[in-house]
């Protein structure tokens, strides 16, 4: 039978013990390294979540990485977002160097134009974000501010 569609049992039996093997153990590690490591806070928790999968992938179907390789990479991923988040909590310097600043987009219900090109947000983006919440016109709106995790936080005026 053609390889391409059939490798035979051995192949596929590896991949039911090591997938599961490798997603027990991500499991194990993601809960003892806490929430955080799965979030999508920033740039830096999504390259690790991303990478996660990938190494999942890669264990999964790739006959050249053995499950202890696998292990160890989810662990210096997680181990290393751990390291990053506990230091960005302790060091205003390393929360500058990995996390964003929130940006203010609109004001009192006018766009900030110089922000809004530099931070690449269109206003038909804002004016839906406002939409989502429930306003349809932007004069309704105090504040548009950018978040960290790249989200639109809308503060409606007081009425």
């Amino acid at each position: 039978m053609n390889p391409m569609f059939f490798d035979g049992w051995l192949t596929l039996v590896r991949t039911a013990v090591v997938g599961f093997l490798a997603y027990v153990s991500l499991v194990v590690i993601l809960r003892s390294t806490g929430k955080r490591t799965l979030s999508k806070m920033n740039a830096f928790d999504l390259i690790v979540t991303v990478s996660l999968g990938s190494t999942l992938a890669t264990i999964l179907v790739s006959k050249d990485v053995a499950l202890a390789q696998g292990i160890l990479a989810f662990g210096i991923l997680s181990g290393m977002q751990y390291v990053v988040t506990w230091a960005s909590v302790r060091s205003a310097f390393v929360r500058k160097v990995v996390k964003s600043e929130p940006k203010l987009l609109l004001h009192n219900g006018e766009p900030i134009a110089a922000a809004m090109k530099s931070q690449r947000v269109t206003l038909d983006e804002v004016e839906a974000a406002a939409r989502s919440q429930g306003i349809d016109n932007l004069s309704d709106v105090k504040s548009v501010i950018l978040e960290t995790n790249g989200t639109l936080s809308i503060i409606p005026k007081s009425k």
